[in-house]
């Protein structure tokens, strides 16, 4: 498949650089495979449009304040880091922005006595860190990180007045996180599951629709572009995840009875259902780099709940597998037609 395939043309207004004032009021575009059917609806009527005994998988990462800015000693310049996967407690796999020269002993200061040094350069930007801090690592933390945006985001925030910045910075905090996030670890948000509130999560218990909590710690190549040619050329770098065995012992079940649809919210949930299916459904976390593409089956995923997708991304080719590429590219163009609002603080469709 030739990479052009997955290309799209998006108006830049429709990227949306904000949430919406409640997480349930995204909208909803509502997809059957079965009659290649669409209907406009909101997120909050989810509940009404699931079936009793379906089961949601949701994956319960939460984002970390990833992004650090620091000085290089010795030279002043300024490194921007993005936290991607713990190695040891202070150890840690990082991309570093604008590290020219950036070699192994570099030292990155934030403060007098929180910096960091560089142990190893692994290539494409990235590096292994280790941290020397005073204090705690949340702490640490709490001092230094901010919220990791999608650069989307902040490029189109770089013309707002400070004021409304630094509002909306303060706004990411809570809303670049979902409801159910308790386990510390992601670089970026698994983006689907900021549509719900408190209000949907109850009426989705009150309409016997049960969760089954995963974790997939979202690292950036999720979100990368493909850059060869050749789709089949690309390689995805592994991520952790964990399906515990209340969960795994649960969507099993629903798969061999059939009572009731395995529902995947976000491409991490879909990504560690489909890992974990194609190794038997082991026991324990794994590292999984599947890359599912058209043409690729899914074990496990019976419907998919995701958002609308940057263009020549892993996500989209995903998307394009679960509904069909020639579905997918008209269901785009109606979601534009119709001004949905794009990418991580985006609208919401569900793929039935």
């Amino acid at each position: 498949m030739n990479l052009d395939e997955f290309d799209y043309p998006l108006p830049l207004e429709l990227i949306a650089d904000r949430p919406v004032p409640a997480r349930s009021e995204s909208r909803l575009l509502v997809v059957s495979r079965a009659t290649a059917t669409l209907e406009h609806r909101v997120f909050r009527d989810l509940p009404e449009i699931l079936y009793r005994n379906d089961l949601l998988v949701i994956n319960r990462s939460k984002v970390i304040p990833a992004r650090l800015l620091g000085t290089k000693r010795g030279g002043g310049a300024r490194i921007e880091i993005l936290l991607l996967e713990r190695r040891k407690e202070l150890l840690w796999e990082c991309i570093a922005q604008r590290a020219i020269r950036l070699s192994a002993g570099t030292v990155i200061a934030f403060s007098e006595r929180d910096v960091c040094v560089v142990r190893e350069a692994l290539g494409e930007g990235r590096f292994v860190l280790e941290f020397q801090i005073g204090g705690t690592w949340e702490e640490f933390l709490a001092r230094h990180g901010s919220t990791p945006l999608p650069p989307y985001i902040l490029k189109k925030r770089e013309t707002l007045p400070e004021a409304e910045r630094a509002a909306l910075e303060s706004l990411d905090k809570e809303r670049y996180q979902t409801r159910y996030a308790v386990e510390p670890g992601s670089a970026a948000a698994p983006t689907a599951g900021l549509h719900f509130d408190e209000s949907v999560l109850e009426a989705l218990k009150r309409g016997g629709i049960e969760s089954a909590p995963i974790v997939l710690h979202v690292g950036l190549d999720t979100f990368s572009p493909v850059t060869v040619e050749r789709v089949e050329d690309h390689v995805m770098k592994s991520e952790w995840c964990d399906i515990p065995p209340d969960s795994l012992n649960r969507i099993v079940e629903k798969l061999e009875s059939g009572s009731g649809r395995v529902v995947a919210v976000g491409t991490t949930a879909c990504r560690t259902l489909e890992s974990y299916a194609r190794a038997g459904w082991p026991e324990g976390p794994l590292r999984t780099d599947l890359f599912l593409k058209p043409g690729d089956s899914f074990q496990a995923t019976q419907a998919l709940l995701t958002n609308f997708h940057l263009p020549k991304s892993t996500l989209l080719m995903l998307v394009s597998a679960f509904m069909g590429n020639e579905l997918r590219k008209r269901v785009y163009e109606e979601a534009i037609r119709e001004r949905y609002r794009f990418y991580s603080y985006g609208d919401a469709m569900l793929i039935l």
